[in-house]
């Protein structure tokens, strides 16, 4: 069976940006905090499913919260990163975007003790013109990325873009490797199967279906996305417009026993191991190991 990879981006219920927009009314306050238990469930899921997952952090994470990170760590999960603050990359300049990744990587690097390789932006926010992101992130160590969604979104996505991995950026010594988000492809039209509320949002069979078809007739693995939060229905709610409120908490009281479920059908494991283990179709070792990355069909 095809091992796809599971990823997870350690953040608050605040850092997202649906809720960030909504509770707008709630007039700034500041908010508990909840990521410790939400990632203690999650882990506890994973332990009983024998799962490993590529757990995008924060690096604000990390420096409030490292006992987190080392829970993480500890359960041999991949470390990768979600950037400082979790600021959108398309609000800021190289420099600050440089300075941002630099920072978090060196907060995570300092709990875990080994490389981190892997980022995925906040919010999917590098876009066609922030393609500069992608030197930088290659330059400051990291091999992989995964910020691209290929759907058409309100707020984010590249419906155009490729939707398995491959080489976005090369210097022709250095690489950086692209792991898309899952889409299953329907009548010309990326359907999203990767996960995050489109997860909460459909049904079960749909996602089911969607992976099947990738895995057996594409023979492509899927990068499956969720955040910690998704699995704590208890978070605060403040007052907000109602598409604000569908939208984030759709469904919360269900996504533990879904996701529960959704790892007993599927294998998956970390970003890291599916793209090493891809068999040529991206030698991704190589770029591991500062080497050319080769990219064949």
């Amino acid at each position: 069976m095809l091992v796809n990879a599971l990823s997870v981006d350690v953040e608050e219920y605040f850092h997202a940006e649906i809720f960030r927009r909504g509770a707008q009314a709630a007039g700034g306050r500041d908010f508990e905090s909840r990521v410790e238990a939400s990632v203690e469930r999650l882990l506890g899921i994973l332990r009983d499913r024998h799962t490993k997952a590529t757990f995008f952090t924060l690096g604000e994470i990390a420096a409030l919260h490292p006992s987190v990170v080392r829970s993480i760590a500890a359960d041999r999960h991949e470390i990768a990163c979600h950037g400082d603050r979790h600021e959108n990359v398309y609000g800021q300049s190289p420099r600050e975007f440089r300075a941002d990744i630099r920072c978090a990587k060196a907060r995570l690097e300092d709990l875990v003790g080994d490389a981190i390789i892997g980022y995925r932006a906040p919010n999917f926010s590098i876009g066609r013109a922030q393609s500069w992101a992608y030197e930088i992130l290659a330059d400051e160590g990291f091999r992989y990325d995964s910020s691209q969604f290929p759907i058409l979104h309100d707020r984010y996505g590249q419906p155009s873009a490729p939707r398995f991995p491959y080489e976005i950026w090369s210097n022709g010594t250095s690489t950086l490797t692209e792991f898309p988000i899952g889409t299953a492809r329907l009548l010309g039209v990326n359907l999203p199967i990767g996960g995050g509320g489109y997860f909460r949002l459909s049904p079960f069979q749909f996602v089911r279906r969607g992976i099947d078809r990738v895995n057996d007739h594409e023979g492509q693995p899927i990068m499956f996305y969720l955040h910690p939060w998704e699995l704590d229905p208890g978070q605060p709610r403040p007052p907000m417009p109602w598409r604000h409120r569908f939208r984030h908490y759709v469904r919360l009281e269900q996504e533990a026993a879904k996701l529960s479920r959704l790892l007993a059908r599927f294998r998956f494991g970390t970003a890291r191991e599916v793209l090493q283990t891809r068999q040529g179709r991206i030698r991704f070792a190589h770029a591991l190991r500062g080497r050319v990355s080769v990219v064949t069909a």
